[in-house]
């Protein structure tokens, strides 16, 4: 069953449970599934890939971790809380991410079979890496491993 189709059920089960977070979290992404369909002049009654519905949780996703580093520099720990009760949410949708020690393995691998030691072709092995883990590790991991290596 795709991510899209199943949004259906989780609303539902979301209702019976009178989760409210819950509930809006998953009404908010079918609004944003929606909402891409149109941006790619797709009629609504179409459904998504798989790819392109994680594309856009993993926008929601980094757009909840942004909030909540914006509320926790403004001093607003109640909105930092929803917003982590929000991403609690989302991150049951992706997939299971990879580690940093399975990350930085990936890297180095993937630097040696490009044969890259200079610090100026850091984007491209950036480019690389995250290409071949798309939706599997968190970028800012992936780019914290990449400059570690060449500091």
């Amino acid at each position: 069953m795709s991510i899209h189709s199943d949004m259906q059920g989780k609303i539902k089960e979301a209702m019976k449970a009178k989760d409210a977070v819950r509930l809006s979290v998953v009404r908010g992404l079918v609004a944003a599934f929606m909402n891409e369909l149109v941006a790619k002049k797709r009629k609504p009654t179409e459904l998504l890939t798989d790819d392109e519905a994680l594309a856009v949780i993993q926008r929601s996703v980094k757009q909840r971790k942004d909030s909540i580093e914006q509320f926790s520099k403004g001093g607003r720990q109640d909105l930092v809380e929803g917003e982590t009760a929000e991403l609690k949410v989302l991150q049951e949708f992706m997939p299971a991410q990879m580690s940093r020690d399975e990350i930085k393995k990936m890297v180095i691998a993937k630097k040696s079979e490009l044969g890259i030691s200079d610090k100026k072709d850091v984007g491209k092995l950036m480019s690389a890496v995250m290409k071949e883990l798309k939706g599997k590790a968190d970028g800012g991991d992936v780019k914290a491993e990449v400059e570690s290596l060449f500091s």
